[in-house]
């Protein structure tokens, strides 16, 4: 039996010097809650923010919401003390951000498990999240994906990719749609998961719906938030609708009856049905079954 999957819809940023708001995000219902000491931190509060995170991990409950903390950059100077003040906190993944080889991610690889042998946790426990937000990362994909079986997941950054390019940044996307493509097909054909790029202004619900609801639609499995007002949108895109539900357990149900039957594949609605629509259908019904509204 496969494991459970992990929702990763909604991946909140807090501030990693905030402890009263890491605080607020567990009481959200956020599928990840990434406690950042990277962009969010001013570089006068990076030490600060370490001890912050470090108290946070120790203390708080975090309920269903998986813990992440977020590294400054491999190369800034900070990444060590980073790692070093926060990892006997024992998060469950840790996200590196400007990821552009397999370098970045071995270093850390190599960290992260020191760490868990040292404590005698179980080796592997602790997941990576590279984040793909430079032209270097870009092309540099399928290397990353291949550097360590600890990746779970890609984090596209298209904010920081426009400026790496220089690119203009634009509410249609196309400066970055290539590069939002090649996160997708490169998480799909390495069995990670595919974390869709910010929506900068919170405000706009209407907005932020259509964009994530397009990133679904694209194969990504969740979208990053950076204002809680943004959960609620991005979670409601990335689980299941009932039609799709429907039509996903008619589907499962007709492909057992097709195989008892001997067929592999066979007619649905005047439509072929064969084994990636079946897939399809687990996917959906895994995703549902996750965001607990599928028993």
């Amino acid at each position: 039996m496969s494991a459970p999957l992990r929702l990763r819809r909604a991946l909140l940023y807090m501030p990693g010097d905030s402890h009263r708001k890491i605080e607020k995000a567990l009481t959200l219902n956020v599928d990840c809650v990434c406690m950042d000491l990277e962009d969010g931190v001013a570089v006068s509060q990076k030490a600060a923010a370490r001890a912050t995170v470090r108290q946070a991990l120790a203390e708080l409950d975090f309920g269903r919401s998986e813990k992440l903390v977020r590294l400054n950059g491999v190369g800034t100077g900070w990444e060590a003390a980073d790692l070093a003040a926060t990892i006997g906190g024992r998060p469950q993944g840790v996200v590196l951000p400007k990821v552009e080889g397999p370098e970045a991610l071995a270093w850390l690889e190599a960290q992260v498990a020191a760490a868990e042998a040292a404590q005698g946790w179980p080796a592997g426990e602790i997941g990576l999240l590279a984040m793909i937000e430079t032209a270097r990362g870009v092309v540099n994909l399928k290397a990353i994906c291949e550097a360590t079986p600890r990746l779970r997941a890609l984090i596209f950054g298209a904010e920081d990719l426009a400026s790496d390019i220089g690119a203009t940044r634009t509410a249609e996307g196309a400066e970055v749609a290539y590069a939002r493509g090649a996160v997708v097909m490169h998480a799909a054909a390495y069995g990670l998961q595919a974390i869709d790029m910010v929506y900068v202004n919170y405000a706009d619900g209407e907005g932020l719906a259509r964009e994530a609801a397009a990133a679904a639609r694209l194969g990504f499995s969740g979208k990053q938030a950076i204002h809680p007002k943004q959960i609620e949108v991005i979670q409601a895109a990335f689980a299941p609708a009932p039609e799709a539900m429907a039509k996903a357990r008619r589907v499962l149900e007709a492909a057992a009856a097709a195989q008892a039957q001997g067929l592999g594949a066979f007619a649905l609605d005047d439509k072929m049905v064969d084994a990636p629509v079946i897939k399809a259908a687990e996917t959906v019904m895994a995703r549902a079954r996750a965001a607990g509204i599928a028993d």
